[in-house]
């Protein structure tokens, strides 16, 4: 499982970096929970509209662009964008 995950991290770091207006600000970091595999995606507090979208749907799309690439597994892939 480990191969895997810094490819979907590198995905969401990459989305992310062409998202925003400052792309040095953008950090991803992998959380191992019992039954999901958790990215935790952190921006500048002045991005944070531009990740999460009106009304969510860049995040929602996001999240399933993730899903859509991550290999099918007893865990779950999620991806929380924290303020």
């Amino acid at each position: 499982m480990a191969p895997e995950s810094p490819d979907i991290a590198e995905l969401v770091r990459f989305i992310a970096k062409n998202l925003v207006d400052k792309p040095d600000e953008v950090h991803i970091a992998l959380v191992e929970e019992r039954q999901a595999s958790v990215y935790e995606l952190e921006v500048a507090e002045s991005d944070l509209g531009k990740v999460i979208g009106r009304g969510g749907k860049t995040a929602r799309a996001l999240r399933t662009l993730v899903n859509q690439v991550a290999p099918r597994g007893r865990k779950r892939i999620l991806v929380e964008i924290l303020e």
